[in-house]
């Protein structure tokens, strides 16, 4: 039709028949069409939006260029669904969904454009299926996006070093931590440090006007670390020892500020262990969590190690720290979260690391176990659940009434936490409480025996798990059922309490 209205040099209506006489040249030879008037019409708009479609994906070919992805969307939206079969069109609308954060929305678009061999459809795919944990398919969508990149003889480096950290993710979920997850909540990035609630022997976490980054101090007061902008825009980690008249120059931990941006620092109780946040080698992604120990000896850092996963993400990880008094960890993370949020975990330490069997546990729950999508995942261990809420809500009341003498942890209800016997007004809900921390040293003791027994069943020949087997069946059994009296107990205690409380 368009080539056909270029030729047109005469255009005659015969009113009031709606007739038009049509005069053309095609090929040097004149040619006259009669036709109706809609017909015409129709063709004319038949052409004018031929053009404008031209000229709108145009348009959303250069916002998509200049990275608008946001302005661009709508016409490729439009687009695909006029043709849906459309591999370019398939790619830059999932392109833009992914850009602009509808991930769940770009993948058919994304793979279905990948399906059809467009070039840059792999490396979008890939980055999808890194953000929901699919390592696997992103390396395969990678390792295509290079091969069409070698082909076409264009450059590889940026594509090779993203495929690098896709399969250290792929390594890592094969070793992802065994956790208890008890809380997380969402708080302002800008001060997020407020949400931890660490003991005063845990040391101190704080933000300094004076300084960029984050600071910690040693329980004592006698040593800070923290993070600060070096002359070339870098965060660099430093630290100061308190002096008789003073604190000591700042000095850089050479060591470790090797690694592109490094901040949020960490230092446990040993005085050895320091946790600490870099985006540079061996980070899945913005922000990862690391540790390291000094060295005496040589006076410095040793080779850094990514903590792994559940802490560590495509998305940033930083300020991992452990309330040793408390057993109680924290970290932060901006996954899941708009740009000015970052929620805080709140987690049960492990004496030793656990990891999941990858081998023998279902894929979707360890990229559950490793995304943290659903804390409630994580709450295998009923009992470490609920001692673990205990000590997190008695950190919360003490912090904000202030810090007083604990024995123990018991919420009576939203208003009354008890630390001591004496905290009691009722003699009868004293009474069943010491009952209830009776039980519970039966039931450590009982726990510290299977757990035992558990290990040597491990390592043991057939004959010695033979043997071991009625021991563990009948410790299961009584510690299962020590739980339930000292759980009917908690509930007797408050019943009785709560009852004083309203007299």
């Amino acid at each position: 039709h368009v080539q056909l209205f270029t030729h047109i040099y005469q255009l005659k209506l015969i009113p009031p028949t709606g007739i038009i006489f049509v005069f053309l040249n095609l090929n040097n030879t004149d040619y006259k069409l009669t036709m109706y008037k809609k017909y015409i019409i129709g063709l004319f708009t038949l052409c004018c939006a031929g053009n404008a479609a031209a000229q709108s994906l145009a348009q959303a070919k250069q916002l998509f260029l200049n990275g608008e992805f946001e302005q661009a969307k709508p016409a490729f939206q439009k687009l695909v669904k006029q043709a849906p079969s459309n591999a370019n069109y398939n790619y830059w609308y999932g392109a833009c969904c992914y850009e602009t954060g509808e991930k769940k929305e770009a993948q058919p678009y994304l793979e279905k454009s990948a399906a059809r061999k467009v070039i840059d459809a792999y490396r979008y795919l890939g980055k999808l299926y890194y953000d929901i944990y699919r390592f696997d398919d992103a390396v395969d969508n990678y390792e295509q996006h290079i091969e069409w990149l070698e082909k076409k003889k264009r450059p590889t480096e940026m594509a090779e070093a993203e495929l690098e950290q896709i399969k250290q993710a792929a390594r890592m979920i094969k070793g992802v931590e065994n956790i208890t997850v008890i809380d997380s909540f969402v708080v302002d990035k800008n001060d997020f440090l407020k949400a931890y609630k660490i003991s005063r022997e845990s040391g101190a976490l704080y933000h300094d006007p004076a300084i960029s980054g984050t600071v910690y101090q040693t329980e004592m007061g006698n040593k800070v670390l923290y993070g600060n902008q070096s002359t070339d825009g870098k965060m660099q980690l430093y630290s100061r020892i308190r002096l008789l008249d003073g604190w000591s120059e700042p000095e850089p931990l050479t060591s470790l500020n090797e690694q592109g941006n490094v901040n949020y620092p960490f230092l446990m109780s040993d005085g050895i262990t320091l946790y600490y946040a870099s985006d540079g080698e061996g980070s899945l992604g913005g922000y990862d969590i690391f540790v390291t120990r000094y060295d005496s000896e040589n006076s410095n850092y040793l080779r850094p190690d990514n903590i792994g996963m559940p802490f560590n993400s495509p998305a940033n990880d930083y300020m991992y720290a452990i309330d040793e008094f408390n057993n109680i960890g924290w970290f932060a993370s901006d996954r899941y979260q708009p740009d000015n949020k970052v929620c805080i975990y709140v987690f049960v330490p492990n004496s030793s690391k656990e990891v999941y069997n990858y081998e023998s546990t279902d894929e979707q729950i360890i990229i559950n176990a490793a995304s943290l999508r659903s804390i409630r995942t994580t709450w295998k261990d009923e009992e470490k659940v609920r001692t673990g809420k205990q000590r997190l809500a008695a950190i919360m009341y003490a912090k904000e009434s202030g810090e007083q003498q604990k024995d123990f942890t018991l919420i009576i209800d939203d208003s009354a936490v008890y630390h001591t016997l004496n905290d009691f007004r009722s003699a009868e809900a004293r009474k069943l409480y010491q009952q209830r921390i009776q039980k519970q040293k039966d039931y450590d003791n009982l726990k510290k025996n299977l757990d035992d027994k558990r290990e040597q069943y491990a390592q043991g020949n057939s004959a010695r798990k033979k043997n071991l087997t009625p021991a563990i069946l009948e410790l299961e059994k009584r510690t299962e059922q020590l739980l339930k009296e000292m759980a009917q107990l908690d509930i007797s205690v408050r019943n009785e309490e709560i009852k004083k409380l309203k007299h």
